[in-house]
């Protein structure tokens, strides 16, 4: 396995498809890091030689912020939003959607599981 920026990408995938494993390089971004260290994109993961995995890693340091780094920067930006308790930090807060999506009743991704609160008796019950 050919390991690019700390992390072992697949050997049996296509090199634009294994980068995409590296957080931080989606397929877009990994095409536009082969065409520029001049690499065919569709050979195999497993065939890169020890020169083109070098150029690849030098491209991506010198280029772009990726893995840990890129975590905690984006980390560091949520602290922030929530330090200065914005709108934004305040939703990063309470664990609701943070860009406007609707929550009466979707986000179930960041509300979690549906906590049920007992409901009113009905008034037929409160008359008898």
């Amino acid at each position: 396995m050919p390991r690019i920026a700390g992390i072992d990408v697949p050997n049996d995938k296509q090199v634009w498809v294994a980068l995409t494993y590296i957080h931080g390089i989606g397929p877009h971004l990994s095409k536009q890091i082969l065409k520029e260290a001049q690499i065919n994109d569709t050979i195999k993961a497993k065939e890169l030689t020890d020169d083109e995995l070098s150029r690849i890693s030098g491209i991506l340091d010198r280029n772009y912020v990726v893995e840990g780094q890129l975590r905690r920067q984006v980390g560091q930006n949520i602290a922030r939003l929530k330090e200065i308790a914005c709108y934004r930090g305040l939703r990063h807060r309470r664990g609701l959607p943070v860009r406007g999506q609707s929550t009466q009743s979707n986000a179930r991704t960041r509300k979690g599981p549906r906590k049920t609160v007992a409901g009113k008796k009905g008034v037929k019950e409160m008359r008898g």
